[in-house]
């Protein structure tokens, strides 16, 4: 009989019931052509939103963190202030007025301009003859230059050439100084405005109606609800998406609107039409002696209530789709 121990055989660890073996490392997968093709249509995208929007926003709070001059903006050794431009910005006495008129010019042209394409999207709606060529005939104010229109209204409002004034004294009143007084520069310039961005809400407000089941509108009427009942119940409520990324658009263009201010006013007299978009202009290329730094900050500054009021109405639409 032999006195040598056997040694019970060992299973591996992989082998006991219930459980499993390890797996092989799996192999790193390859970008397939779809990947790189994707990748491929991404890159002038991502290049184009990097060179024109976030460098000159980089550039931009660079400006308004340091204390640059004409020699320091070429040679680029201006140094850091922090905060200071912005403690200068809204220590300066036109912060006030300048912020008074940006709130009013943005609040007064976004009401006039939805409420004005709305009717009209409306009224297109109803599929009339010549229907498509008026509207068409409406889209001319949007497809115009901004140099053009401005110009045009700042002709049409001359105290002495304009028609406007010519139409006036025609019904027997006396001439308004619409360009010239304090009293009436922001009124003009809102008006213009108005009328350029009225096309726009149309087209986009009318594109939103097409959506809108026509069945809707019949069934209410056979339970005999008006005009103006269906536009509440129906139109109003269903158009509210559409409603609110136009309204979004409108509030993030008329906040930075420059060109149409400028031309006709320059923001006078005496600051009476001046902006934020206006005033940061005349700080950084309107002097002799360029604030590059303040004029930064105030344009910063309607970077960020444009960003704002984008993360409002993202976190409304969220709620709008949880519900």
């Amino acid at each position: 009989m032999s006195n040598t121990t056997q040694v019970p055989h060992r299973r591996p660890v992989g082998d006991h019931p219930g459980t499993v073996p390890d797996a092989p490392p799996r192999a790193r997968r390859r970008p397939s052509s779809q990947q790189w093709a994707g990748w491929a249509f991404l890159a002038p995208v991502v290049l184009y939103l990097g060179l024109f929007y976030a460098y000159p926003l980089y550039r931009n709070i660079d400006l308004s963190v340091r204390n640059y001059t004409v020699r320091s903006f070429v040679q680029g050794d201006a140094p850091f202030t922090g905060l200071k431009n912005y403690r200068t910005v809204l220590d300066d006495p036109t912060f006030a007025p300048a912020l008074f008129h940006t709130v009013v010019f943005t609040a007064v042209c976004l009401a006039f301009q939805y409420a004005i394409g709305l009717a009209l999207a409306v009224f297109f709606n109803q599929h009339f003859r010549l229907s498509a060529t008026l509207r068409a005939l409406f889209l001319v104010p949007w497809l115009l230059p901004l140099i053009v229109s401005a110009s045009t209204w700042s002709w049409m409002l001359n105290s002495d050439s304009g028609v406007v004034n010519a139409a006036l004294h025609a019904l027997g009143v006396g001439p308004v100084n619409w360009l010239t007084s304090p009293s009436w520069s922001l009124t003009s310039v809102i008006i213009a405005n108005i009328w350029i961005g009225v096309p726009f809400n149309l087209v986009v407000l009318h594109s939103g109606l097409q959506s809108i089941p026509a069945g809707l509108y019949e069934a209410a009427a056979l339970d005999g609800a008006n005009a103006w009942r269906r536009f509440w119940s129906i139109t109003f409520p269903l158009l509210r998406p559409v409603s609110a990324i136009t309204l979004l658009l409108g509030l993030v263009y008329t906040l930075k609107v420059f060109d149409i201010i400028w031309i006709m006013t320059k923001g006078g007299p005496a600051d009476s039409s001046t902006t934020f978009a206006t005033w940061s202009y005349q700080l950084g290329f309107g002097n002799l002696l360029p604030a590059f730094g303040p004029g930064a900050a105030v344009g910063n500054l309607l970077v960020v209530a444009a960003l704002v009021f984008g993360l409002v109405y993202m976190r409304v639409q969220r709620k709008q789709g949880l519900s």
